[in-house]
């Protein structure tokens, strides 16, 4: 993290600030990358896992200032083929399960559900839900079977900003830009280099929003069952347009 104290001199301080933008306008550094490829394999290995998320996402509100939501997901994967997300908090709050045919969304408080067809995996759904329903997740390139080409296919710049402690956790702490995005990503400094810390900034969009993620409670060996990815409407539940559950 980029932290400078007020007592430096000006000069000193335009030099700190220039340097790393020279990097990230470059070709991304081989130590960034290096250490987002880390990330990639302890997924990428993983045949199944879950996590949980909390988030603050900037949006624009309808009066044109920015609002700030307050929200948390706990993410259910198994390979190739299944996953499944619970949205909770200041965003809209559904239930996402996606069981390698369908994907249905799920609204507790208002009782009502959505299902439309997916591609057979989740490397193909991600984009196809994105693309239909506007669903993006900040955090989705985490979820590719090969995450560390999912994360580096469009980086045109990068580097590595330095290690820190986050929650008594040293965590090496990377920058990146690519097409349409800022995004930074804080990893566990050791072997295993699981994902702490993501944020993103949308370059392309009006007023630039800003998400960051934090997460927790990762587990590489998870009981999961392919029942688990299946979504059973409740008797008393309501079908409607998939668009309509996932919006506030």
């Amino acid at each position: 993290m980029k932290f400078l104290p007020h007592q430096i001199l000006p000069a000193l301080c335009a030099a700190a600030l220039l340097a790393p933008c020279a990097v990230l306008a470059g070709q991304p550094d081989s130590r960034a990358l290096a250490a987002l490829k880390r990330t990639g394999d302890t997924l990428a290995a993983a045949n199944a896992f879950t996590f949980h998320s909390r988030s603050i996402s900037e949006v624009p509100g309808k009066s044109g200032q920015s609002l700030t939501l307050l929200s948390s997901a706990d993410v259910a994967l198994k390979r190739p083929d299944k996953l499944r997300v619970r949205f909770a908090g200041g965003a809209p709050h559904f239930d996402l399960y996606y069981d390698g045919a369908v994907v249905a969304a799920f609204a507790p408080g208002t009782g009502v559900w959505s299902v439309t067809k997916a591609p057979p995996t989740i490397d193909a759904a991600l984009p196809a839900l994105e693309r239909e329903t506007g669903i993006r997740l900040a955090a989705a390139g985490l979820l590719f079977s090969d995450p560390y080409k999912a994360m580096s296919a469009d980086v045109s710049g990068g580097m590595f900003v330095g290690t820190v402690s986050i929650n008594g956790v040293p965590c090496d702490h990377l920058a990146f830009r690519a097409d349409g995005a800022d995004w930074e990503i804080w990893i566990e400094s050791g072997k295993r280099a699981l994902p702490v810390l993501l944020a993103v900034t949308y370059t392309e969009r009006p007023n630039r929003p800003r998400v960051i993620v934090e997460f927790s409670k990762w587990n590489l060996h998870p009981g999961l069952r392919p029942g688990d990815f299946v979504f059973r409407p409740p008797a008393n539940a309501r079908e409607i347009p998939f668009e309509s559950v996932t919006k506030p």
